[in-house]
């Protein structure tokens, strides 16, 4: 019965075996990481804020925010600095990699985390506040809006016990500094070459949080790398002057394809989805609302040219619209457009080709003779009561019916006018007895 007695202690050291890793694996310190990198927008500061609540619940031991951005939107960077203020864990910003800054609202974030640090080649400063067009703020706006923007930078210094002085001067007269200034004037708490050196160098400090403060530990820390779900990636890709435009012209393309091949549906399906995207694109931009009535312009144009034998007079003027509209759509910047020049001379040379075509089309006689269309059979694609759209030879044709014949039912064709055709029901439907007008 040796078996029996010995049977306890085995039990024990099994239960220990099994304790030691997991024991081993909570020691080893967690920290999670998010890039904040290129514009800050409604995309950007989403995915900080739902990383901020995962590194809370995941109850990690910091949160590590790798930063490289010029700047963005103002309510944007709001939402971000907000949601770091608040983050359940320790919040530490890096300017990252070597040529990396946090410029302009990127200064703001850096601020509101509990430790800055900066890679050797980085810079932060630069924040005074702008128009989304890059012209300055004046008047009592300006006056305003500055005030506001100092009485907030200096706030999210002080607290965190750096410079605020230099913060304001940051936003005031737009300063910029490099990493190893920046640290000496206390704007940031350390300059450090890489991620892993940064949670050594980081391991013992005491931070000051809403609960107290807290020391961190950080040595020897698993970082666990949370980029941006694919569909945010997707819609911050969207978010750029050309690829607005691009959008807005393939809208347009499908829409006017629809127009003027009725049925062909797939044109008119992909036009509507690059409208939605269109609207995505240009809610996060500044859009200039003369260039967005120049493209609108153009898009009637080219409808209108559909239905008017203007021998391509209309598409000229459309291209003309479609080319200035683009090109004062969005301005990014004080100087310089905000759209790619090359789309719209891309675009240009597309309207180009297609209106000689459609006046070599109009001038062209027409390839089905009248007597080649005479007892065809086709079928309806939509009522005919009497007019509507029939499928014959190929081809969608506007057509004319004695009798309504319902969508789906087979035609005859018993004569043409011009481009349209006369047509009865059934394959034998009729008597025959209309004439094709000569």
């Amino acid at each position: 019965m040796r078996w029996r007695a010995a049977l306890p202690f085995g039990f024990g050291l099994i239960a220990l075996a099994a304790m030691v890793p997991a024991h081993a694996a909570a020691a080893v310190p967690h920290v999670e990481r998010a890039d904040l990198t290129g514009d800050i927008n409604t995309i950007t500061a989403s995915y900080m804020q739902t990383a901020v609540e995962r590194a809370g619940a995941d109850r990690a031991d910091a949160l590590l925010v790798v930063i490289n951005t010029p700047g963005g939107i103002s309510t944007s960077m709001d939402d971000i600095v907000t949601s770091l203020l608040n983050s359940k864990v320790p919040v530490i910003v890096y300017v990252y990699p070597s040529g990396a800054r946090a410029a302009s609202a990127g200064l703001f974030v850096a601020q509101a985390a509990d430790i800055v640090a900066m890679a050797p080649g980085t810079n932060i400063g630069s924040a005074h506040p702008i128009l989304g067009t890059g012209g300055d703020l004046t008047g009592d706006l300006g006056t305003k809006v500055l005030n506001d923007a100092v009485t907030r930078v200096r706030n999210l210094a002080a607290i965190h016990g750096r410079n605020a002085d230099w913060a304001e001067q940051a936003v005031r007269n737009s300063v910029n500094i490099n990493a190893e200034e920046a640290v000496r004037l206390h704007v940031a708490d350390l300059e450090v070459a890489d991620p892993n050196a940064l949670m050594t160098a980081i391991d013992g400090r005491s931070v000051s949080r809403p609960s107290g403060a807290l020391v961190l530990h950080t040595e020897g820390a698993r970082i666990d790398d949370m980029p941006m779900p694919f569909w945010q990636v997707f819609l911050a890709t969207l978010i750029d002057p050309t690829i607005a435009a691009l959008l807005i012209i393939v809208a347009g393309y499908g829409i006017i394809t629809e127009l003027s091949t009725p049925g062909a549906i797939l044109p008119g399906v992909v036009g509507g989805i690059a409208a939605i995207l269109a609207i995505v694109s240009l809610a996060n931009l500044p859009v200039n609302i003369a260039g967005a009535l120049m493209m609108l312009l153009a898009l009637i144009l080219f409808v209108a040219d559909l239905n008017a034998n203007t021998h391509g007079i209309l598409s000229v003027g459309g291209v003309v619209a479609l080319v200035l509209g683009m090109a004062f759509l969005v301005n990014t910047g004080p100087v310089g457009l905000g759209v790619d020049p090359a789309t719209a001379a891309v675009t240009l040379a597309f309207f180009v080709l297609f209106i000689r075509k459609v006046w070599q089309a109009r001038r062209a006689p027409a390839f089905v003779g009248a007597d080649a269309m005479v007892g065809a059979i086709g079928e309806a694609r939509e009522e005919l009561a009497p007019e509507g759209l029939v499928f014959v030879s190929g081809a969608l044709w506007k057509a004319v019916a004695p009798e309504p014949i319902h969508a789906g039912s087979p035609v005859r064709v018993v004569g043409r006018d011009g481009l349209q055709l006369k047509v009865v029901a059934g394959e034998n439907g009729g008597n025959g007895t209309i004439k094709e007008k000569r």
